[in-house]
């Protein structure tokens, strides 16, 4: 957890602060391929930012812990931004996904780990068949590309959305402080809950959820 100075920040501190969040969302999400850093997105992600139980200096942490993740994985391969994930919560990293090859998970995640600033690190990469992968892969490039999910199929695409709508709508619980990830049905979710009573609600949303076959949690409880 960053320290914290007893004084208040200057007005170009916390301008640089912004500046800089506002920078390493956008690059995050591009080097994601979740369709570059068009307004839209980045209106969304710093409204959501706003929201956060985090303090703006945590949020760059997380997200330059991120971007660095994103970057060794792509110089790995490219096409890994299909098959993994990368969620960061005070400087705490979910990686998620599913490959064909072990040695390409052990490679990746051997890459995302090289970060000092990383506390804890969550490994909930699925290893599948190329079928399963292949298939998982063409649901991803679809949503990137900005198509719909096969509607006849509940897919991971599906799975998240449906989660997403869900936890939105839901009051008393604040959906910003969590990042889920479904992977060929299997969610995972980290991020910080107010109250044990939010995180159980928070659960049984998605246990319900169509499609949903388990939930792994790495959820705290907030210490404010």
């Amino acid at each position: 957890m960053p320290t914290h100075s007893a004084s208040a920040p200057s007005a170009s501190a916390n301008s640089q602060t912004t500046t800089n969040l506002f920078g390493l969302l956008c690059g995050g999400l591009a080097l994601l391929a979740l369709g570059g850093c068009g307004t839209q997105t980045i209106i969304t992600e710093t409204a959501k930012a706003a929201f956060e139980d985090r303090l703006a200096e945590e949020q760059v942490i997380d997200a330059k812990i991120k971007t660095g993740i994103v970057s060794r994985i792509t110089d790995i391969d490219k096409s890994l931004i299909l098959d993994v994930s990368v969620d960061v919560w005070k400087t705490r990293v979910m990686m998620t996904g599913a490959l064909s090859d072990s040695s390409i998970r052990n490679s990746v995640i051997r890459a995302a780990q090289q970060d000092s600033r990383i506390s804890d690190f969550y490994n909930n990469i699925h290893i599948v068949s190329e079928e399963e992968q292949s298939q998982r892969r063409e649901w991803m490039d679809k949503a990137k590309s900005g198509g719909q999910a096969v509607s006849n199929v509940v897919s991971d695409v599906w799975i998240e959305t449906k989660i997403s709508a869900q936890l939105i709508a839901e009051d008393g619980v604040t959906s910003v402080n969590y990042r889920w990830r479904s992977v060929l049905g299997s969610i995972y979710i980290i991020g910080e809950a107010s109250s044990s009573s939010e995180l159980n609600k928070v659960l049984k949303i998605i246990n319900a959820t169509d499609g949903v076959k388990s939930v792994k949690s790495h959820v705290l409880l907030s210490s404010r």
